[in-house]
């Protein structure tokens, strides 16, 4: 099992300490302030949770959270169009530009609908499904019926850890839905119940815990099995 971290990574450390250091030097200078959040949609439900609670202690602070994908939160770091970029993997030697900053540990989990009796899957299989070799549930001994892939977009970090974990190639997946966010592919599985994908685990819970028709399975024997 291969550990990820989940990381902040702080665009232009000069500005963004010169920001933060703004906050604490008077109101007048608070009431100016505004501080930019672009990128992964797996950090982003605790980003704006610790911008509601930072915005209420510092009055005429604006904080902006924004999705778009890691790569995007990459992209927008370098380029000074956001303050801070959300990042949920570790940085590569070629991003040694950037800081990280450690916020959390999530996991990847693979999720189907609700009404699909399948409890666990193995590694194998999930191999064996992507690459489109098992396309019907009646051969885990689930319904007969085809099943529904899910696919994450290009530059989001849970495919780089899917893609790293099975070793698959992502331009030999051909994919039935392709998502953006985690809750695009919890809403997408939830509506199809022949559907399969994988999202963070947290956001999966949440989704579960607010009545989602999507379930966790567990993978070789774990539901946490590998990790952002």
């Amino acid at each position: 099992m291969t550990a990820r971290t989940l990381t902040f990574l702080a665009a232009l450390a000069a500005a963004a300490a010169a920001i933060f250091f703004s906050l604490n030097s008077s109101s007048e200078d608070i009431e100016k302030a505004r501080l930019s959040l672009t990128g992964s949609s797996t950090i982003a439900p605790l980003a704006l949770e610790i911008a509601k609670r930072y915005e209420a202690q510092n009055e005429g602070l604006r904080i902006d959270v924004e999705t778009g994908g890691s790569s995007r939160g990459m992209a927008d770091a370098r380029r000074g169009l956001a303050d801070i970029g959300m990042v949920s993997r570790r940085l590569k030697a070629e991003e040694s530009d950037l800081t990280a900053h450690l916020l959390a540990r999530d996991g990847v989990g693979i999720i189907v609908h609700s009404s699909n009796p399948i409890e666990a899957i193995t590694g194998a299989e999930v191999t064996s499904i992507y690459k489109r070799e098992t396309r019907n549930w009646q051969a885990l001994g689930g319904p007969d019926a085809d099943i529904i892939l899910v696919h994450k977009a290009e530059g989001r970090s849970t495919l780089e850890v899917f893609l790293d974990h099975f070793k698959l190639d992502n331009p030999s997946i051909t994919p039935d839905v392709i998502v953006g966010d985690n809750e695009q592919g919890i809403k997408t599985v939830a509506a199809n119940p022949a559907g399969i994908g994988y999202v963070s685990i947290g956001t999966a819970e949440v989704a579960i815990e607010n009545g989602a028709a999507i379930k966790l399975i567990k993978l070789d024997a774990f539901f946490f099995r590998y990790w952002l």
